[in-house]
């Protein structure tokens, strides 16, 4: 019987179902999943782009294009002194790789669990800003060409959240990031079990733990 056995695992799957019905059901995907991008808005409507241009600097691919523009003092968009007046991505050329949401200094751009696209021509595959921004619920423009099935965008900072900052253990359950539009001060990422470090005293007297402290503030309003 030592020849079988390897089948006892084959055996073991017999009916049990492992396919949805796609693609009228998805499969739930992880919090930290990278999908296509969104453009946040601040809890009171302004854009939280400030065009500064990072995520197209550190973009690999190089399939972000951003161009930043002053304020209208009569009508600003951002809190800022600029704002991002041309933000498109090529997604014929995106690996998403998140990259960008970690560069963004402001969480203006997040990744949805949306990956299904079905360009008919070249020119659907870019987004501008006006697919890009959320709309006025913070939810994710629906495209014609994207399967949509219900909440792709519910959990749109997700990665951002769980890398801010850079991933420390301990920042864990504090607030780094200001309120969305239509979902607010999202709550602190849960889980990461890395063991804390014990207390040490550097060469210049310092207790190992004033530096998790440093910059500990509520960013609930405008960046």
């Amino acid at each position: 019987m030592g020849r079988f056995s390897g089948f006892r695992v084959t055996i073991g799957q017999v009916g049990k179902v492992v396919t949805t019905n796609y693609p009228d059901e998805k499969r739930p995907k992880p919090a930290r999943f990278h999908g296509r991008h969104v453009l946040n808005r601040y809890e009171d409507g302004m854009e939280k782009c400030i065009g500064c241009e990072l995520c197209a600097g550190v973009c690999p691919a190089k399939c972000i294009y951003v161009r930043g523009a002053d304020n209208p003092p009569d009508a600003p968009v951002s809190p800022g002194e600029r704002y991002g007046f041309v933000y498109e991505i090529n997604y014929l050329r995106c690996i998403h790789c998140d990259m960008c949401v970690e560069a963004c200094p402001t969480g203006a751009i997040t990744e949805t669990k949306l990956f299904e696209f079905s360009f008919t021509n070249r020119a659907d595959a870019i987004y501008t800003k006006a697919e890009l921004l959320v709309d006025d619920d913070g939810r994710a423009r629906r495209q014609p060409w994207e399967l949509w099935l219900g909440g792709e965008d519910d959990q749109t900072s997700a990665w951002m959240r769980a890398t801010s900052p850079a991933g420390q253990v301990a920042w864990e359950g504090r607030v780094g990031w200001s309120g969305e539009l239509g979902f607010g001060v999202r709550a602190p990422e849960l889980g990461q079990t890395a063991p804390p470090e014990p207390e040490s005293i550097d060469d210049h007297g310092h207790d190992g733990h004033e530096h998790a402290h440093h910059g500990d503030h509520d960013h609930g309003g405008h960046h």
